[in-house]
């Protein structure tokens, strides 16, 4: 009741919005609390999460309300609820965070209470009271909308494909430890093709040279001191344990994980062509392109955590923080401590990190920038974001400019500032 006496005390919604609702969604139903500008009333009603009745639902609010503009906010900035409502103009959508809503609950009701059709009247309550502190979802361009689906999608896959790999060397040390020596990459379809091939190594030394060598040379292998290093080591090898009860178990499992990494890498092959191909045709490719290690497989990931509105964000400052690569400092009285910020949009952390940690190989600055904080006893993931704080300020002026990444034109950039690691790299290099 406190919650629905506030919404009687919220400020009037703007002129052109005849209603505000709050939606807390789940994967069966949604809880739904809706806010009459007109008749300063509240209504609550559930709904069944299937496409029909969802539009059904909205089909009777457009005929309620003329058309007019209706505002809801919803603890999803994406998923099959907001793919159900983004295709309704008159809509306007409000992605709110869940932990917002968590604390914003928990400031008013301290035992924690909770249930549904409150959570709905409590999004309702931060729509007409906190506005100014909410964003408007504003859809990208299909294309770009496609390729986050597609970057975010085959980052998750590669996460599986790490899984996969380190089932199949777990497994093999059980019984066949030999063939991990044998290969250095084991996420391959040499690897998963050799495996099914010769299972054991009973299996392995019981095929001639000449059988080893075709295989190899039908997978692309070629060099022959690689080859002949294989042909050695398989000849020399002493079997781990003849029991066949382990042997024929372990074989069982690993060929399971195996077929389930093959069928993996040939997904994954078909997500970096969808990629490419949208990647390629976009407007801001050669910028995203152009930054040091950034790559096939990061430029469009790049790409997608800035987007493409210039004016989503207004300062550098902006992202680093929506991102949560900028730290955060607390106060308390003669206490101070900082710490990494712990509601954030994690895929786009993820992407900043691993990019940054990439570029320190192919950036002469950013190398040296990594081994000084290294050097004055930072931890890898310290340095690294420290490393990402740098980078994002230098891509969002160079995406504010349209401009391509150019190092030389950086390096001179730091010499002119009298920067300590354009010295250093110049020692390297006379």
């Amino acid at each position: 009741m406190d919650i629905i006496n506030s919404l009687q005390n919220a400020s009037p919604a703007g002129p052109t919005e005849a209603a505000y609702i709050g939606i807390d969604w789940s994967d069966r139903k949604h809880d739904i609390c809706l806010y009459d500008v007109e008749q300063q009333t509240h209504e609550f009603c559930i709904i069944e999460h299937r496409p029909e009745t969802i539009n059904e639902w909205v089909e009777g609010l457009r005929k309620r309300y003329g058309g007019s503009r209706i505002a809801i906010c919803t603890e999803q900035k994406c998923g099959p609820l907001i793919y159900a409502l983004c295709k309704y103009d008159f809509l306007v959508l409000y992605p709110v965070n869940p932990r917002t809503v968590a604390k914003y609950r928990q400031a008013f009701k301290p035992s924690r209470a909770k249930d549904d059709p409150t959570d709905a009247a409590l999004l309702v309550e931060l729509l007409s009271k906190h506005r100014e502190h909410l964003h408007v979802w504003e859809p990208q361009s299909t294309e770009l909308r496609k390729l986050t689906q597609l970057v975010e999608s085959r980052r998750k896959l590669v996460g599986d494909k790490v899984r996969l790999s380190n089932r199949i060397i777990a497994t093999l040390k059980n019984y066949y430890p030999q063939v991990l020596e044998w290969f250095e990459d084991k996420d391959t379809q040499v690897f998963c093709e050799f495996l099914l091939e010769h299972p054991t190594l009973k299996a392995a030394q019981a095929a001639s040279s000449e059988e080893l060598i075709k295989f190899f040379h039908m997978h692309n292998v070629v060099r022959k001191a690689a080859i002949n290093r294989r042909l050695e080591q398989i000849k020399d090898s002493t079997p781990l344990t003849e029991d066949k009860s382990v042997i024929e178990t372990m074989e069982l499992l690993m060929r399971t994980w195996v077929q389930q990494l093959k069928m993996l890498l040939l997904s994954i092959q078909s997500f970096d062509r969808e990629i490419e191909k949208i990647f390629t045709t976009h407007p801001d490719s050669d910028l995203f392109s152009s930054f040091p290690g950034a790559g096939p497989h990061l430029a469009p990931r790049l790409l997608v955590a800035f987007g493409e509105d210039r004016s989503r964000y207004t300062s550098a400052q902006e992202i680093l923080c929506y991102s949560g690569i900028s730290p955060v400092k607390e106060k308390s009285g003669k206490k101070e401590w900082i710490h990494w910020r712990w509601s954030c949009p994690t895929f786009l952390r993820q992407t900043f990190v691993e990019w940054a940690n990439h570029s320190r190989h192919y950036s002469f600055w950013a190398s040296e920038f990594y081994d000084r904080q290294k050097q004055i006893g930072k931890t890898h993931q310290m340095a690294i974001r420290a490393l990402a704080f740098k980078w994002i300020r230098i891509v969002y002026r160079c995406w504010q400019d349209r401009q391509p990444y150019d190092e030389a034109k950086y390096l001179m950039v730091l010499k002119r500032k009298g920067s300590p690691l354009v010295k250093n790299i110049a020692t390297e290099a006379a």
